[in-house]
């Protein structure tokens, strides 16, 4: 397994993570086994925001004895009404199911209490400010019984506004090639269905590629739900794009972007998450996703999406991540200074380092201007 850090939190969580929910209804063996595989195999970022009491308990005797190898998040507001998934802004509900999952799991802690489902602004007031339920967080938080605030959305617009409070250390959120080029605008849960525009997927989203050099620059990491967008991805009838994606090209876009941390993906099996891990060892020749999306995005053109197709360096330059940081830092000039100006800093080696080969932009699918790039890079950041 591979780790990446949880921004400020000391936490580090496996690129690979796990998304509980398709274990709900599943007889307890099928769980065990799910996460007897998940620690096997290095898998410790897991997600439980299923609200009903068996699925949870089920997970508590699963993880009983190995509690401290996983990093659960856990929701604040995940409700059901007659078995059904629901949420609530009603502060006292939401405490009743929170302390009830801490119950069901057999814990006195859980690693992040997640905000749930943040997707309007009308949820965001609720939650930050008339409800009283981001105040609820702090105090679980101070007391100890959660180690980080988090919160989920689908929302590039709303959810920018959440990691600009300052208020949480986490962010779920979905991100794939599908969903990265849907404006912010449009309801994306609904957007991939048999009517689905793919004339108007152009190019990532403004708001959502902002989104993500945000929490870069804020050190808010990012860990991914509707990596495969419920497996539409995979399907040659349902892909927006020219072919279908594999689930290794899928976690592999996710996990290039901007602050993502871990990829969870819904297992209900040992075989679903080796398959999942496989992709630690995968040929990087079969994670190259831009066949499939190049020919119908066109605005690509001179956008860097951080695929490190451009590899090798002769410089050894790691070329996409001196371009993400440049262009967070040209999104905000002060970012520079600031953390983003230390995480470019710590590269092993930058800008200045470029030899003008142009290696890199005879292998660019995207026509990047990669050696202006690095010299814009050396002038911004100072080496």
């Amino acid at each position: 397994m591979r780790y990446r850090k949880l921004g400020k939190t000391g936490m580090e969580a496996g690129v690979i993570g796990l998304g509980a929910e398709h274990l709900d209804g599943k007889d307890y063996g099928v769980v065990k086994e799910t996460f007897d595989a998940a620690l096997e195999h290095g898998v410790n970022m897991v997600d439980v925001f299923m609200p009903g009491s068996d699925i949870r308990q089920k997970i508590g005797r699963a993880v009983k004895g190995s509690r401290d190898k996983f990093i659960l998040q856990g929701h604040i507001g995940s409700t059901d009404i007659d078995e059904q998934y629901d949420v609530s802004r009603d502060l006292a509900t939401n405490k009743k199911y929170f302390e009830s999952l801490m119950r069901d799991l057999g814990t006195d802690y859980i690693d992040f209490g997640m905000l749930f489902l943040i997707d309007s602004e009308e949820s965001f007031e609720k939650v930050f400010h008339t409800a009283g339920i981001a105040r609820y967080a702090e105090d679980l938080k101070k007391s100890g019984v959660i180690r980080g605030i988090g919160a989920s959305s689908h929302d590039p617009v709303i959810a920018k506004k959440i990691v600009e409070t300052g208020l949480v250390d986490l962010l779920m959120f979905s991100v794939n090639p599908a969903f990265d080029m849907v404006p912010a605008s449009v309801n994306i849960l609904n957007y991939l269905g048999e009517d689905f525009d793919r004339g108007s997927m152009l190019a990532i989203d403004k708001k959502r590629m902002e989104l993500y050099k945000t929490c870069e620059k804020l050190d808010i990491p990012i860990t991914v739900m509707k990596t495969l967008a419920a497996g539409k991805l995979l399907s040659a009838e349902h892909t927006p794009f020219s072919k279908p994606l594999t689930v290794a090209q899928c976690i592999h876009y996710a996990l290039t972007r901007p602050a993502v941390a871990s990829v969870l993906i819904g297992c209900q099996s040992r075989r679903e998450v080796e398959e999942a891990v496989r992709y630690l060892d995968a040929d990087p020749a079969s994670l190259d996703y831009t066949e499939a999306i190049r020919g119908m995005n066109k605005e690509f053109k001179g956008s860097c999406v951080y695929c490190n197709h451009c590899l090798p360096c002769p410089a050894g330059i790691d070329i996409a991540a001196v371009n993400k940081y440049l262009d967070i830092a040209l999104l905000d000039e002060s970012a520079a200074q600031k953390g983003v100006g230390r995480h470019y800093a710590e590269l092993s080696s930058h800008g200045s380092d470029c030899i003008g080969c142009g290696s890199c932009e005879t292998k660019c699918p995207f026509s990047v201007a990669v050696i202006e790039n690095m010299k814009k890079a050396a002038d911004i950041f100072g080496v």
